[in-house]
């Protein structure tokens, strides 16, 4: 079992945020936004940081997936 963060690539593309703009503007470490990309833990102020620049919910961000 595991949390997948499938849904936030499509937010992010459909509100035109970049990773680029998660390091530059919002100051996400690299390292960060790898984690996101390799489905790894990030803090739950990760997620909630995410979900207020995108103006989402936490769906829109997670999801959970059975394996």
């Amino acid at each position: 079992h595991m949390i997948v963060y499938t849904p936030l690539w499509e937010t992010m593309r459909r509100k035109g945020v970049s990773t680029y703009t998660l390091r530059e503007k919002y100051k996400f470490s690299g390292s960060t936004v790898q984690r996101l990309k390799k489905n790894m833990s990030v803090s739950t102020n990760t997620l909630s940081d995410l979900c207020a620049i995108l103006d989402c919910a936490l769906s829109d961000v997670a999801k959970y997936e059975k394996e």
